[in-house]
């Protein structure tokens, strides 16, 4: 039996206003402890994105 590892990387817009990436993959539970501290620190528009080995996301324009 195979087990496959799936990694997740973070977009969201800063309290200034100012789009932003992860520059890290995380797994699941990492991504949503980030989620949480991004959202303490007044982000907005997080999303957590299921991503691919070696594949980052882009900042929303």
């Amino acid at each position: 039996m195979t087990i496959t590892m799936q990694s997740y990387a973070l977009t969201w817009t800063d309290a200034d206003g100012v789009p932003r990436a992860s520059a890290v993959s995380y797994d699941q539970k990492s991504a949503e402890h980030r989620k949480s501290e991004l959202e303490k620190a007044h982000a907005t528009d997080i999303e957590i994105l299921p991503i691919k080995p070696g594949e980052l996301p882009e900042p929303k324009a």
